[in-house]
């Protein structure tokens, strides 16, 4: 498989996300789509139809296709897990919509039988490819910050009540999770990839305004290994409509604060000696993309196939999926306990 030019791609869910997913496919040269999958017949045979694709209703069927080497999951998350596993069984590479899975044991599941069965597993965390946050990562990896004392994860976006009324899936425990695991769960993959691995996690949700099961707000303190302190800011409450995505990062000789409404601008950029870089940073930033999805889907979809034909190692394989998912269910932990919560979480999957 490693030898061939162009791979076949199966995508299964058609919902709100996949058309990012396929039109990505379709714009790559080393890609070819070669089947769709949804188990709402009319919806699977228009995004068939639209983008020329074979429709499925069952996904175990499109996994007995020998000619898909990738498929993407872009279903409800309570499936992912579910899915992956099925597929890596069938000898397909996996890349997964976020959250991996709702679970650590699911998530550690798929990512056991990926590697048993020989499959790449890659987690579609795209803001990683964000050209502002890739500036972002290589500043941090020169050591240009110093000693790194905090940063901070927000969204501030709107999910109405519309938005939760569309599927009953929407804002439940097992098939969907609040805004810090439907929502919020890219910035903090984010945050803890910037600042390293967590030690200790306390945080509050709440289910301020939106009738669903899980929570629209949620605030959180996590303390890094390296002593640093991170903060989680994350809504789906915001009126009218969404405001931002933001990422600051701060160290002893290093300020930078990455925001638009999909972490994609630079708004502060400061070190010692950067004034001209800066300058240049800020004439060359991108426009805010057309929706809060971002540009980076394309770039995560071509390192999975390099991934593939190099026998590589994904972007964002399954381990580093996990750590968002990790602290996200640490803060859940937090609530219902009260109390800090020390990482490794040690997790009851009693649902």
């Amino acid at each position: 498989m490693q030898n061939k030019d162009k791979l076949g791609f199966g995508v299964i869910g058609c919902g709100r996300i996949a058309p990012k997913h396929t039109e990505s496919i379709l714009a790559i040269p080393q890609a070819k789509l070669i089947a769709v999958c949804d188990i709402i017949p009319e919806r699977a045979q228009d995004f068939a139809r639209k983008y020329q694709a074979e429709p499925y209703l069952d996904y175990h069927e499109l996994l007995q296709r020998k000619d898909i080497d990738i498929v993407t999951i872009a279903t409800p998350s309570g499936s992912h897990a579910e899915i992956g596993i099925a597929a890596a069984k069938a000898g397909k590479h996996v890349l997964v919509e976020k959250p991996m899975s709702m679970t650590l044991k699911e998530a550690d599941l798929l990512i056991k039988t990926c590697r048993e069965c020989g499959v790449k597993l890659g987690v579609i965390h795209q803001n990683r490819f964000n050209k502002a946050i890739k500036l972002l990562r290589a500043a941090l990896e020169a050591g240009r910050f110093g000693k790194l004392t905090h940063g901070q994860a927000t969204i501030r976006w709107n999910r109405n009540q519309e938005y939760y009324d569309q599927a009953p899936w929407r804002g439940t425990k097992l098939q969907d999770g609040g805004v810090l695991m439907n929502q919020s769960i890219h910035n903090i993959d984010l945050l803890q990839w910037m600042l390293g691995p967590v030690e200790s996690v306390y945080g509050y949700t709440n289910t301020a305004l939106r009738k669903i099961e899980m929570e629209d707000v949620a605030g959180a303190v996590l303390k890094f290994k390296n002593g640093a302190i991170g903060l989680i800011e994350a809504a789906a409450t915001i009126y009218p409509k969404n405001l931002e995505e933001t990422l600051n990062i701060f160290g002893e000789t290093g300020s930078v604060i990455v925001g638009g409404i999909a972490v994609n601008r630079i708004e502060v950029w400061e070190f010692p000696d950067s004034e001209e870089e800066k300058q240049r940073i800020f004439a060359s930033q991108e426009n805010d993309p057309p929706t809060v999805y971002g540009y980076g889907h394309r770039e995560i979809i071509e390192d999975m196939i390099k991934a593939v034909q190099n026998d590589g190692v994904p972007a964002v394989p399954g381990e580093e999926g996990r750590k968002a998912l990790e602290i996200i269910l640490a803060i859940y932990k937090c609530q219902e306990t009260g109390q800090p919560v020390k990482l490794p979480l040690v997790e009851d999957i009693a649902n």
